[in-house]
């Protein structure tokens, strides 16, 4: 096994997460590799796991902290780290060591470039990018938001380091009398968040002028700031749980709920 950097020959499989074999992911546009092309010159950098077969099983994404959804100095922030799991599609990849090495191969290359830490995020659910995971690889938590309690994790690489600390936003979700109004957040990093995107999108114009859709993009970093989130969805102010993304019939179904209260 050995990890390499992104090249042209893997970008397509990189836009949708290693998941090409999944049809769902044709729903998410092409948003990635639009945050890519932005994304590419302000320091983005992505590292493939390669097996003893050739087949890629694992990557990492990962950018200075000042383009991230985090505050800090001097440091780099890992959108997100992945080792192919299914059993359909590429196969499980996973308990092989891909994980350990693609975050070793970051440090090292930030550390290279000067970072005194590396930043990582994490949830307390089984399913991805577990916090728990990552104290194991020696980072710990300096702050904690969000209704999956997204947890931020650091590994300093330097005494003088500072700790980063959520961004917190301070706009919230406004909601329209007489109209239900759906709130989509877009930011384009994560394939599985523009599904959630452009499924809302969908399922709210099935409504016609009693559901008003708003997409907020916070790839633009002042919305981002103003508002503190990266991705989201939003149904008459109430936060809906997009991780694993929902369906397109249950996102219908919670503005449907919202349309017969009119």
């Amino acid at each position: 096994m050995k990890v390499i950097g992104l090249t042209e020959d893997y970008k397509q499989l990189y836009f949708v997460c290693l998941e090409d074999w999944c049809e769902e992911m044709k729903e998410a546009g092409d948003h990635k590799e639009v945050w890519y092309d932005k994304m590419k010159d302000k320091g983005l950098a992505v590292k493939l796991a390669v097996d003893d077969k050739g087949e890629v099983g694992g990557m990492i994404q990962y950018i200075p902290i000042e383009h991230s959804f985090v505050e800090g100095k001097d440091l780099y922030f890992i959108n997100c780290i992945w080792v192919h799991g299914y059993k359909k599609g590429r196969g499980n990849f996973q308990k092989k060591g891909m994980g350990k090495a693609l975050l070793h191969a970051a440090e090292t290359d930030v550390e290279a470039k000067g970072a005194k830490g590396m930043v990582a995020w994490g949830i307390p659910l089984p399913f991805w990018m577990k916090a728990s995971w990552f104290k194991k690889q020696g980072y710990s938590k300096v702050d904690k938001q969000g209704i999956l309690g997204q947890v931020l994790l650091w590994k300093p690489f330097t005494d003088d380091a500072l700790p980063p600390k959520w961004i917190k936003g301070k706009k919230k979700s406004e909601t329209i009398p007489g109209k239900v109004t759906v709130t989509a957040f877009l930011n384009g990093w994560c394939p599985a968040q523009n599904l959630v995107f452009e499924r809302a999108k969908r399922a709210a114009s099935e409504f016609g002028d009693k559901v008003v859709f708003r997409k907020i993009d916070t790839f633009d970093r002042n919305v981002f700031l103003e508002w503190g989130i990266a991705d989201a969805l939003f149904i008459d102010g109430k936060q809906v749980r997009t991780g694993p993304p929902p369906s397109y019939e249950r996102i219908k179904k919670l503005i449907t709920k919202r349309v017969k209260k009119l």
